[in-house]
């Protein structure tokens, strides 16, 4: 789908992805694989809450331009975790990029409680993280142990539509492999697929978005809501996609004060 930014989108995305990336004082594996590492800054206080949050970039690029983001949620009391995985146009793909986000949020947490966040894509597998439990129980990525709470940032959640839309050039056909993919891949990886006739992935999940997103179609927010009976919604005036992961804006206080509710089961 060509898509020609207004003004205003085209100055926020400069903007924040024009922000220097910030090295994290910490640096790990979590597998064997190169791409299989994350990012940690820790909070102040060691009984701090923990978040993982998943890079967006439609499935293909890295995750530094979220460090400045992560660093932000650091200095706001949440210890942070930004993992790397393998991604489409490389390593990943189905199922790469899906057994990494499996593995890493079943790993890196060591059994901590904790907030799974992504943006964009990231927020497309964050929500498919959170349905995991959905999924058939001879699927290697099926598990009951899930997130305490999933927020998703402006998230993908409808792989069919990304498609229809032609989202990016394609990232949705890229990520399940192709065309012909399509009709057995997408029910194991979309959050609204196996969401429809469950109503509810049984984690607490929170869809968050700006009222003038350009980069995210709308629809794919609602259509998620309608069919996710219990989950909450917050959604920014006059906000856009990029804003919600800029240190310090307006939107980045909503996204804090909702890790927060998330974090403390408020």
């Amino acid at each position: 789908m060509s898509r020609t930014p207004s003004a205003f989108a085209a100055e926020e995305e400069r903007r924040v992805l024009s922000i220097r990336p910030v090295l994290a004082p910490v640096h790990r594996k979590y597998g064997s694989h190169p791409h299989q590492v994350y990012d940690l800054w820790p909070a102040e206080d060691p009984e701090a809450p923990l978040v993982m949050l998943l890079h967006g970039g439609y499935w293909r690029y890295d995750r530094m331009h979220l460090t400045p983001f992560a660093a932000h949620l650091a200095q706001q009391g949440f210890t942070t975790i930004l993992p790397g995985f393998r991604r489409s146009g490389g390593a990943g793909g189905y199922p790469a990029t899906f057994d990494d986000i499996a593995l890493a949020v079943d790993t890196i947490p060591e059994g901590r409680p904790f907030v799974l966040a992504g943006h964009c894509s990231g927020g497309h597998l964050a929500l498919w993280a959170g349905a995991r439990a959905l999924l058939p129980e001879s699927s290697p990525w099926y598990t009951t142990r899930l997130p305490t709470a999933v927020l998703g940032l402006a998230p993908i959640t409808d792989l069919a539509a990304t498609i229809r839309d032609d989202l990016s050039d394609g990232a949705g056909l890229q990520l399940l492999g192709g065309a012909d993919q399509v009709e057995a891949r997408l029910p194991l990886v979309d959050p609204l697929t196996l969401l429809r006739g469950k109503g509810t992935t049984g984690v607490r999940t929170v869809v968050l978005n700006g009222a003038v997103d350009e980069e995210v179609p709308l629809g794919q927010f609602t259509d998620y809501l309608a069919v996710h009976t219990d989950a909450e919604h917050v959604l920014l005036p006059g906000t856009g996609h990029y804003t919600l992961i800029e240190p310090g804006s307006p939107a980045s206080r909503s996204v804090v004060e909702t890790l927060g509710r998330l974090s403390s089961g408020g």
